[in-house]
This record gives structure tokens, C-alpha cells and sequence, in this order.
């Protein structure tokens, strides 16, 4: 957990790909994508059915890990607006322990319009959270400081004559962007025209180790 500044507030970039607000005691994390590898499967394409469970795990330990009382979820936790009707009955139960346990917020995504009611928490379209703008995908026209996911940011290097890649957040001075938490989703890479273009001119891909921030500036 590296701490830095970001619009004043004291925030915590972890290398599992989720941001801690350690003032609020809040976890956050975007594009989950639950239930993706079911989406492909009703579609021909056979994926291992585990993806739901595999995240759920994993935002368990950190929910432990950080003592987090509350989650927010920066859309697509869903992968389509079925995706909670699907949930096998092990990863619904594992759910639902953890939006019993903490207060637990749903943004909702490109991905998932509407989430249902029955896997618990509270469902909003954005929120605005100690002067923080939380949503799902950035606004190039938003002056406030913006929290949002949607382009699941990766950093590829090239090093020693390998590609290299890495989940990162991409920052600027009023936005930022976090990386795809969930097990089953690929990456844009962070100097793409899109991400660019969503977050203006000076941005950084912050690459997050046990010990230290990394910092890459991206071209305009």
C-alpha cells in the first residue's frame, strides 16, 4: 500500500489494482466484470467458470487487509445487466457476507445500467464523496477532482528486449483513473488516444510495488 496526494486527499495506490482512502476507511475498485466468463459461455466461447469467485476472493483479503468499512465499486462489477442473476450460489453468498459487513456502493457502468437489488448495497449513477466526484467513466469536460475506471489502464514496457505489462492508475492533477480489478479482464494500454483524451494534457501511469510509487509520464 504506497501512500500519495491526489486533490488533497491522502490516498493509497495497492498493487492488486484497488485505491484505499484510509480518512473514510474506503476501498476502491472498478470494473469487477463478475460473471463475464458465463456472458461468453451463453455465447459459444467456453471459459473457465471460476472468474466471480477468483475476484470475490481477492476483495476479500483486501476488504480484511485494509479494515475497510466502506466499498465503492466504479461500474462494471457486473459484465451485463444479468450478471448478478447468474452468480452461482457460492460467490452470491460470499457477496452478499461483504455488502452485509461493510456500506457498500454500486456505480453503475457501460456494462451494467441497472444492478439487482438482491445481491445487496446501495446502486447510484455517480456520487460526490468529500469533494471527490466518483463515477464510472471520466468526464473531459469535469472540472472537479474525478475518481472513475472503465478503460482498465496497462503500462507496456518494453525492457531488456521484453514486453512488459501492468496494471496502472493513470493520474492527473483532477482525475483519476483506476485499473481493472476483476480476474477476467484485459487492458487498454495507458498512452492510448482515449485514455489521453478522457484525462488531458501532464497525465502519469502510476504503477504501484509493495514499497514505492512508479511514475511514467504519457504523452499528450
Amino acid at each position: 500500500m504506497v501512500p500519495f496526494l491526489f486533490a488533497g486527499h491522502a490516498l493509497a495506490a495497492l498493487r492488486d489494482g484497488a485505491l484505499f482512502w484510509p480518512a473514510r476507511r474506503a476501498l476502491l475498485v472498478a470494473d469487477l466484470h463478475f460473471e463475464k466468463a458465463s456472458w461468453f459461455a451463453a455465447g459459444g466461447q467456453m471459459l473457465p467458470p471460476y472468474d466471480s469467485l477468483a475476484t470475490l476472493a481477492a476483495l476479500s483479503r483486501l476488504v480484511d487487509r485494509c479494515g475497510a468499512g466502506e466499498v465503492w465499486c466504479l461500474g462494471d462489477s457486473f459484465h451485463d445487466a444479468a450478471g448478478c442473476d447468474r452468480l452461482p450460489e457460492a460467490a452470491r453468498t460470499r457477496l452478499r457476507a461483504l455488502t452485509g459487513a461493510t456500506r457498500w456502493t454500486w456505480i453503475t457502468g457501460n456494462h451494467d445500467p441497472v444492478v439487482a437489488d438482491h445481491c445487496g448495497g446501495d446502486v447510484v449513477a455517480q456520487a460526490e464523496v468529500d469533494g471527490l466526484l466518483l463515477r464510472h467513466e471520466a468526464d473531459p469536460a469535469e472540472p472537479r477532482p474525478e475518481l472513475s475506471g472503465h478503460f482498465h489502464p496497462k503500462l507496456r514496457l518494453t525492457l531488456r528486449g521484453r514486453q512488459v505489462s501492468r496494471r496502472c492508475f493513470v493520474a492527473t492533477g483532477t482525475k483519476l483513473i483506476l485499473p481493472a480489478f476483476g480476474a477476467l479482464t484485459g487492458g487498454l494500454d495507458a498512452h492510448h488516444p482515449e485514455i489521453v483524451r478522457a484525462v488531458g494534457g501532464g497525465a502519469e501511469a502510476l504503477v504501484p510495488l509493495d514499497d514505492r510509487l512508479l511514475r511514467f509520464p504519457l504523452a499528450a
